[in-house]
């Protein structure tokens, strides 16, 4: 078993005990959707941690969307309680890249595929190059934004 998914176990169970109904809740939540990820398909899989990583960030993703919706509909005390969800998946999250890491990722992966020139028909090269690098770390669209922005 994955290390990161026997440290959601472990501190589920100190949440339950610790009666952290947010912590509970929420890892509850994320260790459902781990294992619907590991038995979707036609056969049963364990996920590696960065399989788990990956879906952590969709469902922080998910956190983030959602309070912002709350937020715009007026329903603040949902959008607070998204938050403090995203806030605990976050815990498990490596660190987030900042807007200037990205674009240095950036300029270097367009450096490095020589595509300097070409505009967006080379996006997908350059995309391609990055996703490995920041997956987990990054907002995915944050990063196509960039691509976008040095290429355009």
């Amino acid at each position: 078993m994955s290390a990161l998914k026997d440290r959601l176990r472990a501190d589920l169970t100190a949440s339950m005990k610790a009666r952290d109904e947010v912590r509970s809740s929420t890892l509850r939540m994320v260790l459902t959707a781990i294992t619907n990820a590991e038995v979707a398909g036609k056969e049963h899989r364990e996920l590696t941690d960065d399989d788990i990583i990956g879906v952590l960030s969709t469902e922080a993703k998910k956190r983030r969307e959602a309070a912002a919706a709350f937020g715009d509909g007026g329903r603040a005390e949902m959008a607070a309680k998204e938050t403090a969800e995203a806030a605990v998946i976050a815990d498990y999250l490596p660190a987030q890249l900042t807007e200037q890491e990205i674009a240095d990722l950036v300029t270097s992966a367009i450096a490095q595929a020589g595509v300097a020139g070409e505009g967006m028909k080379a996006m997908g090269k350059v995309m391609g190059m990055i996703q490995p690098q920041v997956k987990g770390r990054a907002d995915g669209g944050a990063v196509a934004a960039e691509v976008r922005r040095q290429l355009g």
